[in-house]
C-alpha cells in the first residue's frame, strides 16, 4: 500500500501570532515555522501502518514556497520515504491544494491519503473533504482510530455526539484528529538520513492547475482584548451582576 501524506508549513504553535502593521495579514518574517500539528499526526499514523507491514511506501507532499522543503525533510526524518514539493509563491487556498493533490494522486496511484483535519493557521478544515470529492473516493474525517483490514479501512470519527465508526473501501481519504496518536520525535540518525532522501520539485503548471486565489483579504485585525474578571462577595451579588450587567439571566 502506498500512502500520500500532505504536510503544511505554518507558524509554530508556540509562537504568538502578530498581525502585520498594514493589516494585510499575519506577520511571518523572522517567525519560527513548523509542520502543522495535525499533519504530524497524519505522518505518525502512516509510519505506524508501515511498521505494521500494511504500508510499503509513504510520500510526503507540501505546497508552497521553497522553504516548505524543510517541512518535507521533517516528515522524511519521521519515517516518510520520499517527498514532493509543489513550489509556488502564490498563497494557495484549500480548493487549489485539493486540485494539486488530486493531480499528484492520479500520477502516484496511492491506496490511502492521510492528512490533518485542519491547519492551525486558517482553520479551514476543507482540503481533505474537497480532495475526496474531486477524486470520488470515500472519506473518513476527524479520525481518532484507524484500522486497515480485509482490503478496506475502518475509521472511528469524533463527532459532536460522541464517536461514529465508518467502514471505507480503498482507495480512501482520511483526516486526522488530535486523539489518533502522539507523534514521535525524529532522532538525530533519522534526521541525517532524511537529508539523503529524494524530494521532487514540480510547479502547479506541471500538474495542470492554476493556483490563483479566488478570495481577497480585505483586512486582518487583532481580536479585542479580554476584560479583567471581577470578584464578588456573595451569591446574591453574583446573581445581581449576571442579571443587570452581563444580562445573561
Amino acid at each position: 500500500m502506498k500512502i500520500l501524506v500532505p504536510v503544511k508549513r505554518v507558524v509554530d504553535y508556540n509562537v504568538k501570532v502578530r498581525v502585520k502593521a498594514d493589516g494585510t495579514g499575519v506577520e511571518t518574517a523572522g517567525v519560527k515555522m513548523s509542520m502543522n500539528p495535525f499533519d504530524e499526526i497524519a505522518i505518525e499514523e502512516a509510519v505506524r501502518l508501515k511498521e505494521k507491514g500494511v504500508a510499503t511506501e509513504i510520500v510526503a507532499i507540501s505546497v508552497g514556497v521553497a522553504a516548505c522543503s524543510e517541512t518535507i525533510r521533517t516528515a522524511l526524518a519521521m519515517g516518510a520515504d520520499r517527498g514532493i514539493l509543489v513550489e509556488t509563491d502564490v498563497a494557495v487556498e484549500p480548493i487549489a491544494v485539493a486540485k494539486l493533490l488530486k493531480a499528484i494522486a492520479e500520477k502516484e496511484q496511492p491506496q490511502l491519503i492521510i492528512l490533518g483535519k485542519q491547519a492551525i493557521d486558517d482553520d479551514m478544515s476543507a482540503t481533505g473533504q474537497m480532495l475526496a470529492a474531486l477524486l470520488g473516493w470515500p472519506q473518513g474525517t476527524f479520525a481518532s482510530k484507524v484500522t486497515v483490514e480485509d482490503g478496506g479501512i475502518t475509521v472511528t470519527r469524533e463527532v459532536d455526539g460522541g464517536l461514529e465508526t465508518v467502514a471505507l473501501s480503498l482507495p480512501a481519504v482520511v483526516t486526522t484528529d488530535l486523539r489518533l496518536n502522539e507523534p514521535r520525535y525524529a532522532s538525530l540518525p533519522n534526521i541525517m538520513k532524511a537529508r539523503k532522501k529524494p524530494i521532487d520539485i514540480v510547479k502547479p503548471a506541471d500538474l495542470g492547475v492554476d493556483p490563483t486565489p479566488r478570495l481577497t483579504v480585505l483586512k486582518v485585525t487583532e481580536p479585542a482584548k479580554r476584560q479583567a474578571g471581577q470578584k464578588v462577595a456573595s451569591v446574591a451579588e453574583l446573581v445581581h451582576k449576571l442579571r443587570t450587567e452581563a444580562k445573561v439571566i
